[in-house]
């Protein structure tokens, strides 16, 4: 008797908690639908809005040639979509896991691009630094690395200008002085 009063209670839990679940569920759709329609509707009407009274023509006179109508409706309708998807995600109990989620893979995202963006910067630096130390080369100096032949310009720590017989100026990065062969002709 105990098994069977145990196994009941288990299965009521069980349905009480699924049905809880289904109910919980069924209103997250109900409201992302909602969301999606609302956020298309004022995405329209907003883009509407803003063509009657042509402002991408009134800033192309002022010189401003991004198209705001287009953006401004974009960015209404996104921003009720993301308001929706909160919504949902808070009826199910999960905003805060899914929002430290995404502010994770957001602050991923920054770093790799932050990193992305350096990784020429300080091999550059570092080579811009020796060639300072070791003076491999001076302002006023005639030089050819590989088939490009001139007189350097300017050194700075990221770069160095070199001025060609034609007159150019040629930017070459440090790391390329620092690697390649450079000929220096005084």
């Amino acid at each position: 008797m105990a098994l069977k009063e145990a196994f009941d209670k288990l299965t009521e839990y069980g349905d009480k908690f699924f049905a809880q679940l289904f109910t919980k569920i069924i209103v997250a759709v109900v409201i992302l639908l909602i969301g999606f329609i609302i956020g298309r509707i004022i995405g329209r009407l907003i883009y509407k809005f803003l063509h009657e009274v042509e402002l991408n023509n009134i800033l192309k006179k002022a010189g401003i040639k991004t198209p705001l109508e287009k953006t401004i409706s974009n960015f209404a309708k996104y921003f009720i979509y993301f308001i929706s998807v909160i919504w949902a995600l808070n009826e199910m109990g999960l905003t805060t896991t899914i929002l430290n989620m995404i502010l994770a893979a957001a602050l991923i995202l920054i770093i790799v691009s932050i990193l992305l963006g350096i990784k020429d910067f300080i091999p550059n630096l570092i080579s811009g630094f020796l060639i300072y130390n070791k003076s491999i080369i001076k302002e006023g100096d005639k030089i050819k690395i590989d088939k490009l032949e001139g007189k350097v310009v300017n050194i700075s720590f990221i770069e160095t200008q070199i001025k060609t017989k034609k007159g150019d100026i040629i930017h070459i990065p440090n790391s390329t002085i620092t690697k390649k062969e450079v000929i220096v002709k005084k």
